[in-house]
């Protein structure tokens, strides 16, 4: 069984660091999903108001953005193991200022948006990048496909413990348990990344150069504006479905049980997508993804229930993987294929995560107009309805790329 598994993994073709950089992910990932997926709860408890939560998400995308261009700057000067770290320890910052804050936490949520929001923009920059450069484009979906699975483990195991944690414990002692645990967590993340071969970037950083390219090549501006579509829909549900499974049931272990038909059931589909998916079908996957995504919300339109929220878990945590395992690894080939994208290629991850955050930043926006403006009826199950839609702009976007597969430049 350990020769076989050591045959799969084949770690010689691969290379450690590309195991090292899914060691980290995960360890992130479950950290993460203990903590994190409970936040906008923790908040809600203090304030019941979703204009407290919508105003925390805001501050952390914008925050995100603007940490993602000065970011671009420090790594094109620094080894970005460095910049990795650097996320990570203003993750570990959050938690403890929330540990700090505790009851107090709701009245600082701009403060805590921004801390992590700065610690998001260090760490995905980082780890886009490294990302990139440590695989190629043989091996890129099969990086994908297993990070998805072991992303999938965490958001499996780790809202359930915490939900477990929390309902079992007196609900102050339990939320700040697991805060903790996750502070833990990215101090062993930082750890391991010293381990991590030393990667150094030489030249000026030149973000109007792939600007420009917006004009110049369509590949890639077809693959900025599915981003922003992408940003736009997951901006506002990653937080309002969380509050809707609270209100439902008033207990953060049901939080923990939606997570893990979520989580499961991509897991089994990562799996198989690690088997079935050739580039060659990288499009229809998508559009299979992108339609299953788009309409999904539509079971929640009447009857926001436990028992159909659960039913939307599963039918989400199907399409997540199907659309995102070929959508990334087809965005990084068209990277790899663009305009001097061996001395640009940390220009092009700062610019696509530009775009997807302004399509979070948007919607967000939004959001908050309308739940500020409207008060006759509820608003928010028609605005997730019209967001979700997004997903399927993400394929009309892709369908006119042309096949793009070849070595990083």
């Amino acid at each position: 069984m350990v020769n076989l598994m050591l045959k799969y993994l084949n770690i010689e073709e691969h290379g450690k660091d590309l195991y090292l950089l899914l060691l980290i992910g995960w360890l992130y990932s479950i950290g993460l999903f203990l903590s994190n997926t409970f936040v906008n709860i923790y908040l809600w408890r203090q304030t019941e108001d979703y204009f407290v939560i919508a105003v925390y998400q805001l501050a952390i995308y914008i925050a995100k953005t603007i940490t993602f261009i000065v970011a671009g700057k420090i790594v094109k000067k620094i080894d970005r193991i460095i910049v990795l770290r650097l996320g990570v320890t203003f993750l570990s910052l959050f938690f403890l200022t929330v540990l700090i804050l505790q009851e107090k936490a709701s009245v600082f949520n701009v403060l805590l948006g921004i801390l992590i929001g700065i610690g998001y923009g260090f760490y995905w920059l980082a780890f886009n990048v490294l990302t990139f450069e440590i695989t190629e484009p043989f091996n890129r979906v099969f990086f994908n496909g297993l990070f998805g699975s072991l992303q999938s483990t965490s958001g499996m195991i780790g809202p359930l413990l915490a939900g477990t944690i929390i309902s079992r414990m007196e609900t102050h002692a339990g939320y700040m348990t697991i805060f903790s645990i996750s502070f833990s967590l990215f101090l062993l993340a930082v750890v391991i990344s010293f381990f991590l071969q030393k990667r150094e970037t030489d030249g000026i950083y030149n973000l109007p150069a792939v600007a420009l390219e917006i004009f110049r090549n369509r590949d890639w501006r077809q693959i900025l504006i599915a981003n922003f579509f992408r940003g736009v829909r997951d901006g506002v549900f990653l937080f309002v479905i969380s509050i809707w499974i609270f209100l439902a049931t008033r207990d953060e272990f049901s939080l923990g049980m939606f997570n893990l038909l979520l989580n499961g059931s991509s897991l089994v589909v990562f799996i198989l997508l690690l088997k079935w998916l050739k580039d060659k079908d990288r499009k229809t996957f998508i559009f299979i993804g992108a339609s299953i995504i788009s309409f999904a919300i539509w079971i929640l339109l009447t009857d926001i229930s436990f028992s159909r929220l659960l039913l939307y878990a599963l039918i989400v945590g199907i399409g997540f993987p199907i659309i995102i395992v070929p959508f990334q690894s087809l965005t990084y080939d068209i990277i790899g294929k663009g305009y001097d994208a061996k001395n640009l290629r940390i220009e092009y991850i700062v610019m696509l995560e530009l775009f997807s955050n302004m399509g979070s930043i948007l919607s967000i926006t939004i959001f908050i107009m309308v739940i500020h403006f409207i008060n006759i009826i509820d608003p928010i199950p028609i605005v997730l309805a019209i967001l979700s839609l997004a997903y399927l702009m993400i394929y009309v976007f892709v369908a006119p790329i042309q096949s793009v597969r070849g070595a990083n430049r």
